[in-house]
């Protein structure tokens, strides 16, 4: 299902006109330098795309029951998970240590294999009907274990974003509280099946949604830098 989902993506992508297409049939005697930059540049993204469409997928892999993936998380911002828990809803997203701090993605930040990512941050947001706000959890995952590194109080409308208002107040240090209330926390996500059984479903998740991604920024780009140079062609 992973394969065949990355590789429908691959041919929706290929089967759209190509903005880099264009550069191996110029008749023009006279290239500009612009045409030159545009041509070489055009010609890179076509290359790095098709290596891109290369890149296998990982096997396919279900999240754990009862959470269900949320409907167009691999295309947009949001949530990738969801469950309810009584009456609350628990809402999961999350993201590499590379997209926190750039450049900072292990001993080997050229792998392109999904299996080398060993660490993933967790938005984890426990909400109820009524409540204006939603009790959130920033954690770290890993293979074998979860760790939370603060607990904060949120705006249910601002649940679902990674960004945090620096004036608000997002708790105190976790590792500052009783063991006795890190324990308690831990037991709480916990509970509500918030664990290391998340792990391979989460990073296969991210896996295919950095490929499409990618896909789509290469293609985005070419076609830029294709009609900048047709417009300045007919200037």
């Amino acid at each position: 299902m992973w394969r065949k989902a990355i590789a429908t993506t691959a041919r929706g992508v290929g089967a759209l006109h190509h903005p880099w297409r264009t550069i191996a049939h110029g008749h023009s005697t006279a290239v500009s330098p612009s045409d030159a930059v545009n041509s070489i540049l055009l010609r890179s993204l076509k290359e790095h795309y098709l290596d891109v469409t290369k890149m296998n997928p990982p096997p396919k892999i279900n999240p754990p029951s009862p959470f269900t993936v949320v409907q167009g998380s691999l295309d947009g911002n949001g949530p990738a998970l969801k469950r309810t828990f009584g009456d609350e809803e628990i809402t999961i997203s999350v993201m590499r240590l590379a997209n926190i701090v750039p450049g900072d993605g292990g001993e080997d930040d050229g792998a392109d294999d999904g299996d080398d990512v060993n660490q993933l941050f967790l938005h984890v947001d426990v909400s109820k009907p009524g409540e204006k706000e939603s009790l959130h959890f920033l954690c770290g995952l890993y293979p074998d274990a979860l760790g939370i590194h603060s607990v904060s109080m949120r705006p249910k409308a601002d649940a679902a974003s990674s960004v945090e208002d620096a004036s608000s107040y997002t708790g105190p240090v976790f590792e500052d509280l009783d063991e006795k209330i890190r324990d308690a926390f831990h037991n709480y996500i916990e509970e509500r099946g918030v664990g290391d059984s998340l792990f391979p479903f989460l990073r296969a998740w991210l896996y295919v949604k950095d490929h499409r991604n990618l896909m789509r920024w290469f293609k985005s780009v070419g076609t830029f830098i294709n009609e900048n140079k047709t417009a300045v062609k007919d200037s």
